[in-house]
């Protein structure tokens, strides 16, 4: 599932992909053992018909009819037992999914006063459970019973006729018999066994086809691996007739994008929700690719590039931040293993987050909580900044990383990410204009298209879109507007 692309595995719901997860190693382990025994009870089997043909094929001959009964029976089951065991998967993963995803919405459950619907929602989803696998355990213990009986009922005849048999014999009647009906006992078991293994692999057919589902590459995009190793930015990133369409049926995000961002500058990106800035940050960190017209690093393309080299030179910092349940510490050194505290000290100082953290009573050792819940909007903020920045990265993509703040947090976490632009390539994506005044190059973008491009001032004194959306921003917030 991680070798997919990140719009393939966006498709699926989270409490699938852990379903997935969790079912796979149980139904390989099941069928490789179902295998197994079934391979097994047929070579013994096998060995219990050479004997019985050896003391008499007349009577095996009844021992057949015994297995054809059971098999005829089994044939009638197993498509039932299919079919149940699938019906159990689904509600399996139904509750699975349910689960999960009320676990990630527990804040909003609990805000929206939820949760006693959510409660009936699952105990419903168990109920179901319930039933359908009562009735998969009453199909699957049907031809047990039936096949410990029928060779009981058999035996009082093969008694009769194994003296018709064996009675020509001046000696050595009991003990044929005796031997054939503890060889034909001994074959009973194993036909038993058979059925129960093909029992055990008919219940687990819902999992496995499940599994193999996942596992097919039919109408999947794979995440893209080799290439030539991005090793560092020399010049630029250039944009050039870019187009991006997130769906066939769907209407462009980007069409005709073109934008190129020298190295040291910061670019920033402007308009209204749903205007395409954030697809701009989508295809430079590789989440999608262009539809149409490509994207240059240093003159190459970077559908040549390797993808992970290419990730890892990044800074990212979203509006959502994400962090694990893990030491401040830990979640600052996120994918820098080589890290030491002291690096992680000073990423934390540039970062503003430093005199915050060492307030802590464990400092850089507190847990954060999951999603770090324990932390503030602002400090969530500063922490996913100094993770950025400890990367030392040649392209840092700040996604309206300062939108849900307040001022005071807005206005330390401006103040580090000012610091940074002096020596680094930024692209800023941003939400309130003021803090985009001393940007090299700011594009606005309008429907997925530049429709003005310039500095600060220039973009005033033209009284366009720019202008429009500053006058309509200081209507509301009178404090952010700057002339």
């Amino acid at each position: 599932m991680l070798s997919f692309s990140y719009p393939c595995a966006s498709n699926y719901r989270v409490g699938d992909l852990t379903n997935y997860a969790y079912e796979a190693p149980q139904a390989v382990t099941i069928q490789i053992e179902q295998t197994s025994q079934l391979l097994l009870q047929v070579l013994l089997t096998a060995v219990y018909l050479a004997v019985l043909i050896a003391l008499s094929p007349w009577l095996l001959l009844l021992a057949a009819a015994l297995a054809v009964a059971i098999s005829l029976l089994q044939q009638q089951l197993l498509p039932r037992i299919s079919r149940q065991a699938q019906r159990v998967t689904q509600s399996q993963l139904a509750i699975s999914t349910r689960i999960t995803e009320d676990f990630q919405g527990l804040r909003l459950l609990h805000i929206s006063g939820q949760l006693d619907a959510a409660d009936w929602n699952l105990r419903s989803r168990m109920e179901d459970l319930e039933q359908g696998l009562r009735r998969q355990s009453l199909l699957m213990n049907i031809v047990g019973p039936v096949s410990s009986f029928l060779p009981i009922a058999a035996m009082a005849v093969i008694a009769g006729l194994s003296l018709v048999v064996f009675g020509s014999r001046s000696t050595g009647v009991l003990p044929s018999l005796v031997t054939f009906v503890l060889a034909l006992q001994r074959l009973n078991i194993r036909l038993a066994g058979i059925a129960g293994t093909f029992n055990g692999i008919a219940e687990n057919t819902g999992r496995f086809e499940r599994l193999n589902v996942i596992l097919s590459p039919a109408g999947k995009q794979f995440r893209r691996l080799g290439g030539i190793p991005f090793e560092g930015l020399r010049t630029s990133i250039d944009l050039e007739g870019v187009g991006l369409r997130y769906a066939p049926e769907l209407p462009p995000a980007l069409q005709q994008i073109s934008l190129s961002l020298a190295k040291g500058h910061t670019a920033e990106l402007v308009g209204a929700s749903g205007a395409g800035k954030s697809s701009i940050a989508d295809l430079l960190v590789g989440l999608y690719a262009p539809t149409e017209g490509q994207i240059l690093i240093d003159g190459a393309d970077l559908a040549e590039l390797d993808l992970a080299s290419w990730q890892q030179r990044l800074g990212v910092v979203s509006q959502d931040t994400f962090l694990f349940n893990a030491s401040l510490a830990e979640n600052i050194a996120y994918g820098c293993p080589w890290a030491s505290l002291l690096e992680i000290e000073a990423a934390a100082e540039a970062a503003q987050a430093r005199a915050f953290i060492e307030a802590l009573p464990n400092g850089f050792n507190t847990l954060v909580g999951e999603r770090g819940y324990r932390l503030s909007g602002g400090q969530r903020q500063r922490i996913s900044l100094a993770r950025a920045i400890l990367r030392n990265p040649e392209l840092l993509i700040l996604d309206e990383a300062t939108s849900a703040l307040d001022s005071q947090s807005e206005r330390l976490v401006q103040e580090a990410i000012e610091r940074f632009e002096r020596q680094h390539t930024v692209l800023v994506i941003a939400h309130r204009l003021s803090t985009i005044v001393n940007a090299d190059l700011i594009c606005v973008l309008d429907h997925g298209r530049i429709v003005e491009r310039g500095r600060h001032r220039e973009l005033l004194a033209r009284g366009g879109r720019y202008a429009d959306l500053r006058q309509l921003q200081a209507s509301h917030d009178p404090a952010a507007y700057v002339a």
